[in-house]
């Protein structure tokens, strides 16, 4: 005969087990809906963000090129494609893809989250530079329109996220891309980097080896086959063209020598100057804290005073007198100074 303490126990530790897997909103079953449904939403949105990739950069939008761009298989890409067409975001056509208005909107939407984080993670925190994508990759999905908003605002609405690519406004516009990669540039021709590359992670890790930065100033130089050697500031590079292909500048004849190497360090009492931008080695808080001061390009700035040892030295700033260490000062790229 069993034992009834047994058949008891045996009786509740069932009902706990089903209680756990089956508990309406809470249990296991309803927590593994959620994550299936979350996890279909984020492939969704990947696809549409990619349409959108695909679009904006004027490529043709089949099945394989949003499988290469979401990392799944091409049967997983066509059945995904096929919800989107039955949700009215995407048309399909004999051989290609199109985003409609409803579709175009909501990838919009994610693209404008993504570049927002990633301007977050540069601006407010110490993330590696190169873990920027991926975290804002994972990030991007968790906003409604009303929280990036909010997000936008507490950046103080940024126009370009760290790398340069511009970022969409709140309804939906998106300037059109500028430049052109530095390995098109003659030897001798200068210009502006405008953008740096994200992906793969490992061609921008390379990037940020290099020191460049939003904005820094460029020449190209005479170089070897299948090599790019360039210079800027007072540093010479020379790189493999597959590399140099993830630089785009914005030519210029304008870039003057005197804005090649000068940083507000070398700005000396009673002189002005020019901020051309920030450095792209200063970063997290740091930068935020020159940001939040004014220091962004276009800001004229004036040494005042040095302290007795010489360090730090006393800058007029926006109206603001501004005490700088002079590696703070070294991250300040200016153009232009003039005496009082």
């Amino acid at each position: 005969m069993p034992d009834p303490a047994l058949a008891l126990l045996a009786f509740f530790s069932l009902a706990l087990l089903c209680a756990t897997v089956a508990w309406p909103g809470r249990g296991i079953a309803a927590r593994l809906r959620r994550i299936a449904r979350l996890s279909e939403r984020v492939r969704m949105e990947d696809a549409l963000k990619q349409l959108y990739k695909l679009e904006y950069d004027r490529l043709p939008a089949t099945a394989e090129s949003v499988a290469g761009g979401v990392q799944i298989s091409r049967h997983q890409a066509i059945r995904l494609l096929q919800k989107l067409e039955e949700r009215e975001l995407v048309a399909a056509g004999p051989s290609r893809f199109r985003l409609t208005e409803a579709g175009r909107a909501q990838a919009l939407h994610v693209v404008r989250t993504h570049r927002l984080w990633e301007r977050f993670l540069a601006d407010r925190t110490a993330t590696p530079p190169e873990d920027w994508h991926g975290e804002a990759e994972t990030r991007e999905h968790l906003l409604s329109a009303a929280e990036a908003d909010d997000l936008a605002a507490a950046l103080g609405h940024p126009v370009y996220d760290p790398h340069g690519d511009p970022i969409p406004t709140a309804g939906g516009e998106m300037p059109a891309r500028a430049g052109v990669p530095l390995a098109s540039l003659d030897p001798g021709e200068r210009g502006l980097v405008t953008h740096l590359e994200d992906e793969p992670r490992e061609i921008y890790r390379e990037l940020v080896g290099l020191g460049l930065g939003l904005m820094a100033p460029v020449e190209r130089l005479e170089g070897g086959a299948g090599r790019v050697s360039f210079r800027s500031g007072d540093r010479l590079y020379d790189i493999s063209s597959a590399l140099a292909r993830n630089i785009t500048v914005e030519p210029s004849a304008e870039v003057a020598d005197a804005a090649w190497t000068r940083t507000l360090a070398d700005v000396r009492p009673d002189e002005s100057a020019t901020v051309a931008g920030i450095s792209p080695l200063c970063r997290g808080p740091a930068r935020r804290r020159l940001l939040d001061l004014g220091v962004v390009p276009g800001t004229v700035v004036r040494a005042r005073m040095r302290s007795a040892a010489g360090d730090p030295v006393a800058y007029d700033i926006r109206g603001a007198l501004v005490a700088l260490r002079r590696e703070q000062a070294a991250h300040i790229r200016v153009s232009g100074a003039d005496g009082a």
